[in-house]
């Protein structure tokens, strides 16, 4: 079976959460946002370097909003 994500992704989110533990990893543009405090985010983070240093990741899931019918 084929490998969702390679080594060196995997790699780059361990590197995303331990600057998390040292409080060293910032949110939001230019990481000016304060540090990130969830570790869910911290591995979001080192999902989105790892895309866009073009390594195997797939692809961000898009949030899927439910549609409401109108009633006529």
């Amino acid at each position: 079976m084929a490998r969702k994500y390679s080594k060196s992704a995997s790699k780059d989110v361990k590197r995303a959460v331990h600057r998390k533990k040292k409080g060293k990893l910032k949110r939001g543009k230019g990481g000016k946002g304060g540090t990130v405090k969830s570790r869910k985010q911290a591995i979001a983070i080192g999902l989105s370097e790892a895309r866009k240093k073009g390594k195997k990741v797939p692809k961000k899931r898009k949030s899927t909003k439910k549609k409401k019918k109108k009633k006529r």
